[in-house]
């Protein structure tokens, strides 16, 4: 089966916030999103509210078709509320600071190894499938098992920096990480920077990858090729 493509509309919150107002229409893109062909949508709500709200997760869960993921850092109680309250299809872990930019590493699923068990279990009690960010480290993989966790989610950036200088190499610790993660039984989920240059050999040399999530080039690329357009330009790197 193809690689899912879930869409992360962040960057659409970004942009109705830089101006107050609900234009653009973060629940519109959701909606749109999902009858243009997205497989899923991803939505990353930080403490400030910089981008997604706590209420456009609230208002976005109710119109979902498809499959809903949300991101984000367990140790906010108001994020474990949130996701328990709206119980997602799945929620993605991600070790991220408050006042951090952009998501910049994977857990440490060793040293971290029995608070991942505890708040993993809190959401798997719920009925909620789970992913943890992961850099692409096979032990680090290896050990993501242990927590209970349904998927990992390799974090891509250091792939997309090194694609256009060697792409072979590029690839090579995402296919032993990818390795490992099928030795363990666990789901895998890739994402941070894939594009349209980038993605399509990633996704046809990692094997099992079951969704790519993408939110900041693909809705970079929308304001050249249109939104319907451009989630079907993925899509077909996916195939």
């Amino acid at each position: 089966m193809a690689t899912k493509l879930s869409v992360n509309i962040n960057k659409i919150a970004t942009l109705r916030n830089s101006r107050g107002g609900d234009n653009p229409s973060v629940l519109k893109a959701a909606i749109d999103c999902q009858r243009f062909g997205a497989d899923g949508i991803t939505v990353h709500p930080r403490p400030d509210e910089r981008h997604i709200r706590y209420s456009d997760v609230r208002e976005i869960k109710p119109i979902i078709t498809t499959e809903f993921n949300i991101e984000g850092n367990p140790l906010e109680d108001k994020f474990v509320d949130l996701v328990l309250e709206t119980l997602p299809t799945q929620v993605t872990l991600v070790p991220d600071d408050p006042g951090q930019l952009t998501s910049n590493h994977g857990w440490d699923t060793i040293g971290k190894a029995d608070y991942l068990k505890r708040i993993i279990a809190v959401f798997k009690n719920a009925g909620i499938r789970v992913s943890i960010f992961v850099d692409p480290v096979a032990e680090l993989v290896t050990a993501a098992a242990d927590t209970g966790t349904d998927r990992v989610e390799l974090y891509t950036e250091a792939y997309a920096k090194q694609y256009h200088i060697n792409k072979d190499a590029a690839i090579f610790d995402y296919i032993k990480a990818a390795n490992a993660a099928a030795a363990k039984g666990l789901g895998l989920n890739a994402g941070h920077d894939l594009d349209l240059h980038n993605l399509k050999f990633f996704a046809s040399s990692i094997p099992n990858l079951e969704e790519v999530s993408i939110g900041h080039a693909l809705i970079s690329d929308a304001i050249y090729y249109g939104l319907e357009n451009t989630i079907q330009l993925y899509k077909r790197q996916l195939l």
